[in-house]
């Protein structure tokens, strides 16, 4: 049987969220469903995908046709578990399923995907003066800054400097201890589920970080984000490289992510990576992790 890159990411996609959620089927479509609260999540608290998309042995492209039924059955899931109503998907294997989200008053959003070549050798990039970078453990004591990071990097969603910085990341820091994340992410890091790079300044504030959840040989690097008062230093492509070279260090062979701007996907392509398909989802749900 062939083995395409397409494959490799349905294959991913399919199997991922497994190590943190539970598998229901809704005839063309599967839910996945966390199984606890808190607990740390990959495309959404309890989000869909057609089951076409395939298992850990098998990948079944031309079987990715959406029921308009079962879309119903699984929004009724959704709001019965109380979460958002969440769907993710490949455009090119489900083709058709677009439609009749958008028909269903759902708004769909695109996020073109990178992969890196694979034969593409990673160097270090270059970080400003003092940086580090580290792989970040569940004990480590810049974990809560690290996860909270995120919250004002995306909270800016433009790529100029901005005036977040160590004081605003403290406060939140401060957040997201208090309202569990820490404690979720902490078994998940821990089991390795959860691989987390930050770059640090010569104070050991983070500065930029980003993660990988590695599954079925294949991952998508998430999450990478810089604190606006850091930016325009080459802290975010530091970080994504560092991730990649961790990835296939520990035996991940299919290495890709999702872009939203087109000034990012240019770093990306510098680092070695190249435009392949197109994810699809549902507008506002819960960005990965």
């Amino acid at each position: 049987m062939s083995d395409t890159l397409r494959d490799r990411i349905e294959r991913y996609y399919a199997t991922v969220p497994l190590s943190f959620a539970v598998a229901e089927d809704f005839g063309t479509l599967r839910l996945f469903v966390r199984e606890g609260p808190g607990t740390p999540y990959y495309g959404g608290p309890s989000h869909a995908q057609p089951t076409g998309r395939g298992t850990v042995d098998t990948i079944d492209v031309d079987a990715a046709t959406v029921d308009v039924g079962d879309i119903a059955r699984v929004r009724a899931r959704q709001r019965e578990l109380g979460v958002p109503e969440a769907f993710e998907w490949l455009a090119e294997t489900a083709p058709g399923m677009r439609g009749l989200m958008e028909a269903a008053g759902l708004p769909v959003l695109e996020r073109p995907l990178m992969v890196l070549e694979p034969h593409r050798a990673l160097s270090a990039t270059p970080l400003p003066g003092g940086a580090t970078l580290r792989v970040v453990t569940a004990d480590d004591p810049v974990l809560p800054a690290v996860l909270a990071l995120p919250r004002l990097a995306f909270a800016q969603q433009d790529t100029e400097v901005g005036p977040a910085g160590r004081a605003e990341l403290l406060r939140v820091a401060g957040e997201v201890r208090a309202d569990g994340t820490v404690d979720a992410v902490r078994p998940t890091l821990a089991a390795g589920h959860k691989t987390l790079i930050a770059a640090l300044g010569p104070d050991g504030t983070p500065l930029a970080a980003g993660h990988y959840h590695p599954a079925a040989g294949a991952t998508e690097i998430g999450g990478v984000g810089t604190l606006p008062s850091a930016r325009r230093q080459g802290l975010a492509p530091a970080v994504t490289a560092a991730l990649a070279r961790h990835a296939r260090d520990h035996g991940v062979g299919t290495v890709f992510l999702a872009y939203a701007q087109d000034v990012v996907a240019r770093i990306y392509t510098r680092l070695g990576f190249r435009r392949t398909d197109t994810t699809l989802l549902i507008a506002n749900q819960p960005a990965r992790s």
